[in-house]
């Protein structure tokens, strides 16, 4: 049990509001120049698993041969006549030597240099590629080599037309527009939700401050990202993050801490003691709040990839700074602001609201409800059981994008993408061997040509003789094998593309790299760890509950109620953006696959923001319940007295994901369609039916736990001890109600009838 410490901590706040407010602004000042540089130290990530075979490759590559898989490309494209014209072959020739010479370029070949590949020339012959390979990482590739590069070699001459393209410039360009995409709808977002909270508060004041917590979530939150920057890289996607779920939770919690501060004036409490009474209840679940939604995020840091884990140390972040505002700079405002927040005109009884009477007819009828409500969710989610992981390529870009635009023209051009060749490193492979072995690979389905120190295969036969491109390492102690396979079997299976050379016998060691491989590497690297993601999210938030609660059921019933909603939102995942159903209405080209990350980071944020929601509404239920001891009454009054919060939080967090919909980026697509329908979906089937008809069916049960948990309970709980309350408050709350009937002194509100 812990000690009034909340009702402390808010007759404090309420003594002090002034100079509290006066600090919070300062500290929101600071974090906003602390986190204006946050943004420049953030680092840009590849889909990479560090230490799988395709990274070992990679290193290989560079440190033994010189070269690597290449990351940059140029289409030439003749203005006259083909590209085996003479003028155009000298252009083309001489524009492989200058991106060759350009600093930071370390390999660089094309249609010209490699005698002449049909692999490296569109089928029209107006067409080919330059190809090149930059060393270093993400940040140094993308940040400080292809923006001058790009800017220079995108040219448009007499003789030939040069577009700049290559892996790393479709997510240079994916991560400019992401950034751009977030501001814009932030643009339209705050100034929309600040309408949406009047509307609900029809105080402007009480908007305002809300808006302001979310606000100091973000800056907050990016300015701690700065510490830890300077220990890890953190991914630039993740200040996107911060800056939606600051919104988010700032809003959540604000809406929270508002409607508790009103009721407790409703209640005949002056203003120093509604405010400390808010800070000992709401401020407690707010608190709660922010530890499951932290715990969920951080089980990212499961995953060994910077990518992931850096939005485990944003939402953390994020959380910090939400739960600081949310129930110490909120609390020190409303206590300026006093009455000036309380609603205009009479409120309308409990018991006479929509929720209430919703929930009390679904208690009527558990089964029925609740079995329709559960009918239609799986339903919903259905399509999930059909979905295709793969690996994302230029088409998570519009097709107004440049890089989008040179890469749509190769598609329809050049049947093999040479960039994305596999490349097979045999660090002692050597002789007669290395042509067999080149056979073997040739005559996988969907492979066009292997390239090798022996001569170029194709179908299982030797087609051209040794180029004069050396395949053997600097050394001499190894070689390499190119694979190129088809456009349409990378588009179609990449994946089993690089499992069908990694199983053909080798007569020598092998390792298989190359993008598709890297890409298939982090993939099966996300894949395998989703068990374990899965059941440390559960696991957590599991023993966050219990602590709060006391039950082993209400958390169960919580994580299988939230299992349900995000069902919902991975089928409409695959329903819109695998299958292509409403591409035309959003604007963008289905690939046929879903990149796993996405839905990934989508699941720890959704099951987060839901537990959010469950701890509201389980904080008011229990706290009827420890009024009353009535297993069935107090949940639709717990429900009249949260859910108007929940759907108010929940609305406003749609439309703030429904923003995001509105970009140029598929991922961002995802994130806005599918929270937006998870957050909707979660207050109100989920909140509205299944949870009170699962109370109901479980009845007292809701609260059960075996006995040496609920000895446990009594000695570790987070259960508060009331604060002593004015008179004309309602009665303290018990900490443990009794096991069969209410207090005496409290008589329960009339429960729904029993079950039809």
């Amino acid at each position: 049990m812990l000690p009034p410490g909340g009702f402390v901590l808010g007759t404090f706040i309420a003594r002090r509001a002034r100079w509290i407010v006066v600090i919070g602004v300062g500290i929101t000042l600071i974090a906003a120049l602390v986190g204006a540089g946050t943004l420049n130290a953030l680092s840009l990530n590849r889909f990479e698993a560090p230490g799988s075979e395709s990274m070992r490759v990679r290193d290989a590559l560079a440190e033994e041969y010189g070269t690597g898989s290449p990351n940059i490309a140029l289409l030439v494209t003749a203005r006259d006549g083909t590209v085996d014209g003479a003028k155009a072959a000298a252009a083309g020739a001489r524009l492989t030597r200058e991106l060759a010479e350009h600093p930071g370029v370390g390999d660089a070949w094309s249609y010209w240099t490699r005698g002449a590949p049909a692999t490296l020339r569109g089928a029209d012959g107006r067409q080919a590629l330059v190809l090149a390979h930059a060393p270093g990482d993400a940040n140094q590739v993308r940040r400080e080599l292809l923006p001058g590069l790009v800017a220079e070699f995108t040219r448009t001459g007499d003789v030939v037309r040069v577009e700049v393209g290559g892996g790393d410039e479709v997510f240079r360009q994916t991560m400019e527009r992401a950034r751009q995409d977030f501001l814009r709808a932030e643009l339209v977002i705050l100034p929309l939700v600040l309408l949406l909270l009047w509307w609900v508060y029809r105080r402007l004041s009480a908007a305002l401050v809300t808006v302001g917590i979310g606000l100091f979530a973000v800056l907050g939150s990016l300015a701690l990202l700065r510490g830890v920057v300077a220990f890890t890289d953190i991914s630039t996607f993740a200040s996107n993050i911060a800056l939606v779920m600051g919104i988010g939770l700032g809003v959540d919690y604000g809406l929270f801490v508002i409607f508790r501060f009103r009721e407790e004036l409703r209640r005949g409490a002056e203003v120093p003691e509604a405010v400390a009474r808010t800070v000992r209840g709401a401020g407690r679940t707010v608190v709660f709040s922010g530890v499951t939604v932290a715990a969920s995020l951080s089980v990212l840091l499961a995953f060994p990839f910077p990518f992931l884990s850096s939005f485990a140390y944003a939402g953390v972040a994020v959380v910090l700074a939400a739960v600081s505002g949310a129930t110490v700079l909120l609390p020190a405002a409303l206590a300026l602001l006093g009455r000036r927040v309380e609603r205009r005109g009479p409120v309308r009884p409990e018991a006479a609201g929509f929720w209430f009477t919703t929930a009390t007819r679904v208690m009527r009828r558990p089964l029925l409800l609740g079995g329709a409500a559960l009918a239609v969710l799986l339903l919903l989610g259905s399509p999930f059981l059909g979905v295709r992981f793969g690996l994302p390529d230029d088409r998570v870009l519009p097709a107004s994008a440049p890089a989008r635009q040179m890469y749509d023209q190769v598609r329809d051009s050049f049947t093999v993408e040479e960039s994305d060749a596999v490349q097979v490193v045999a660090p002692a492979g050597s002789g007669g061997s290395v042509g067999a072995y080149a056979a073997e690979l040739s005559a996988i389905e969907g492979v066009v040509r292997v390239d090798s120190a022996a001569g170029s295969y194709a179908d299982g036969h030797r087609v051209t003789s040794p180029s004069g491109v050396s395949y053997d390492a600097e050394d001499g102690t190894g070689t390499r094998l190119a694979v190129m396979p088809s456009s349409t079997r990378l588009e179609a299976d990449a994946t089993g593309l690089v499992r069908d050379v990694r199983a053909v016998p080798a007569p020598f060691a092998v390792e298989v790299g190359g993008y598709p491989a890297e890409l298939t590497d982090y993939r099966d690297g996300v894949t395998d760890r989703l068990p374990l993601v899965a059941g440390l999210i559960v696991a957590v938030t599991f023993v966050v509950l219990f602590l709060m609660t006391g039950s082993v059921v209400a958390p169960l019933k919580a994580s299988v109620l939230n299992v349900l909603s995000l069902s919902v939102m991975f089928g409409a995942l695959v329903f819109v953006f695998q299958d292509g159903h409403l591409s035309g209405l959003l604007g963008f080209t289905p690939t046929g696959v879903i990149e796993p990350s996405i839905p990934i980071l989508m699941f720890c944020i959704a099951y987060g923001l839901s537990m959010d929601y469950e701890v509201f509404l389980l904080s008011r239920i229990k706290e009827e319940y420890d009024r009353s001891g009535d297993p069935i009454g107090s949940v639709p009054r717990g429900i009249a007295r949260s859910a108007p919060l929940v759907t108010a939080a929940a609305a406003i967090l749609a439309v703030s994901f429904a923003g995001y919909a509105t970009g140029d980026v598929v991922f961002l697509k995802q994130l806005g369609v599918g929270m937006a329908l998870a957050v909707i979906v979660d207050a109100t089937l989920i909140r509205g039916v299944l949870v009170p008809a699962f109370m109901r069916l479980a009845g007292r049960g809701n609260w059960w736990a075996p006995g040496p948990l609920r000895r446990l309970h009594r000695r570790i709980g987070l259960t508060e001890r009331p604060a002593p309350t004015p008179a004309t408050a309602d009665p303290p709350a018990t900490a443990d109600p009794p096991a069969t009937a209410p207090p005496a002194a409290a008589a329960p509100d009339p429960a729904p009838a029993p079950v039809e």
